[in-house]
C-alpha cells in the first residue's frame, strides 16, 4: 500500500466566505462564553444582543463581551429586529422550546448539543423549522473542522479502502465522586460525551442497525461511563467508550482495509491526524492542523457553517441533515435504555 504524496487542502469556510449575519446568544453560561470570542475572532458574524435568565446577568454577559444589547428573556430577544440568527446555549431542557419560538419569530437558529432531549422532540423541532423556511441546527461542531473535512474526502477517494472501523474515547473526569454518588444526579455521559463519537460513527459508517451497550446508570437516571458497540452496513463496527466520571484519551481512530487514521487529542477539537498503512510496521504521513486554533477555537466553524447554507436558503446543514440529527439521537436512546443501575460499592 502506497500513501498519497500529500492532502487534499480542507476546503473549510474561511472569513469572508459567508453573509455576515447578525447573532443572538440566548445563555450567558460557560459554553456562550466560549462561542462569543471564538466567533468575533475568526469570523465575521456580528453578535449584537444577549438574553440571559435575568436582565443583571445578560448585562455583565454584554459588558464582558462588547454585545450593544442585553435583555432579560429569549423573548425579547428574539423580538429585536436587527437579530437574523439565534444560539442558544440554555440547559438542555430549554432548547426546544427556545427553537420553537425562535423558529416562529423567522429567525435561523443553532442549537447546542443535544438539540433536544428526545429524538421525536428533535423532529418536531425541524418539522417546524422546515414548514417556517428558516434553518436550524444542532451544534455539532466537529463537523465543520478542517480535519473532518480532509478525512471525509480520503474516504470518499478511498485512500482507507473499505472501512471496518471506528474505535474512539470521549472520557472527561466532569463530575466530582461525592456528586457522582449522590442519588440525584441525573447527567450522562452517553449523550454528553458519547455523542462524539456516535457522530463520528455516524458521519463514517451512516445510521447502525445494531447498538449493544454496557454501563451503569445512577438512581435518578443519569449515567456516567458506557461502552457501545454499533454494528453498521456492511459488517462495519464502531466501539465507542465515554464517561464523565474519569480521564481517559480523547482519541479516534478509522480503520480501513488500506489504511488507517489515527486522531490526536481533543479529536473533536480542532486537531492533527496521522494516516498509516496496515503493515505491522506501516508507511505513516502526518497531517499538521493548519488554522493555528486551538480547543473552543473551533466554535466558529459552525457559525460560519449556518451563515453560509441560510445564504443559500438551506433549512438544514448538508453536513448534518436533520433526518442524521434525529437519528443520532435514537442511537443515544436505544444505548441509554440498555444500561442497567448501579449497584452499591
Amino acid at each position: 500500500m502506497t500513501l498519497p504524496s500529500s492532502f487534499p487542502d480542507p476546503s473549510f469556510l474561511g472569513r469572508g466566505t459567508a453573509p455576515s449575519l447578525r447573532w443572538g446568544v440566548v445563555g450567558a453560561g460557560h459554553i456562550a462564553q466560549e462561542w462569543v470570542p471564538a466567533v468575533r475572532r475568526f469570523t465575521d458574524e456580528q453578535v449584537v444582543a444577549v438574553a440571559a435568565r435575568t436582565a443583571g446577568r445578560a448585562e455583565q454577559f454584554a459588558a464582558r463581551f462588547g454585545i450593544e444589547t442585553a435583555v432579560g428573556s429569549a423573548q425579547q430577544l428574539l423580538d429585536l429586529p436587527q437579530v437574523d440568527a439565534v444560539y442558544v446555549a440554555t440547559p438542555d431542557s430549554e432548547h426546544v422550546p427556545i427553537g420553537l419560538m425562535a423558529v416562529a419569530a423567522g429567525k435561523h437558529v443553532l442549537i447546542e448539543k443535544p438539540v433536544a432531549p428526545s429524538a421525536d422532540e428533535a423532529l418536531e423541532l425541524f418539522t417546524a423549522a422546515a414548514s417556517a423556511g428558516v434553518l436550524a441546527m444542532e451544534a455539532m461542531w466537529t463537523r465543520y473542522l478542517p480535519q473532518f473535512d480532509v478525512i471525509r474526502r480520503l474516504v470518499a477517494d478511498g485512500v482507507l479502502g473499505e472501512l471496518e472501523l471506528v474505535v474512539a474515547s470521549a472520557c472527561r473526569a466532569l463530575v466530582p465522586a461525592r456528586v457522582a454518588a449522590d442519588g440525584a444526579f441525573d447527567a450522562s455521559a452517553v449523550a454528553g460525551m458519547g455523542v462524539y463519537p456516535i457522530a463520528l460513527a455516524s458521519d463514517l459508517l451512516g445510521t447502525p442497525s445494531v447498538v449493544r451497550a454496557l454501563g451503569r446508570t445512577t438512581p435518578a437516571g443519569g449515567d456516567l461511563t458506557a461502552s457501545v458497540l454499533l454494528g453498521h452496513a456492511g459488517g462495519a463496527q464502531a466501539s465507542i467508550t465515554t464517561s464523565i466520571a474519569t480521564r481517559a484519551p480523547v482519541t479516534a481512530t478509522i480503520s480501513g482495509t488500506r489504511a488507517r487514521v489515527d486522531l490526536e487529542e481533543f479529536f473533536f477539537n480542532p486537531t492533527s491526524f496521522t494516516l498509516t498503512t496496515p503493515e505491522k510496521i506501516g508507511t505513516s504521513l502526518r497531517w499538521q492542523e493548519p488554522t493555528g486554533m486551538t480547543l473552543y477555537d473551533g466554535l466558529a466553524w459552525q457559525a460560519l457553517a449556518l451563515a453560509q447554507f441560510a445564504g443559500e436558503g438551506r433549512v438544514e446543514s448538508p453536513l448534518h441533515t436533520h433526518a442524521e440529527t434525529v437519528a443520532i439521537l435514537r442511537t443515544i436512546e436505544s444505548a441509554r435504555a440498555q444500561l442497567a443501575p448501579t449497584a452499591p460499592r
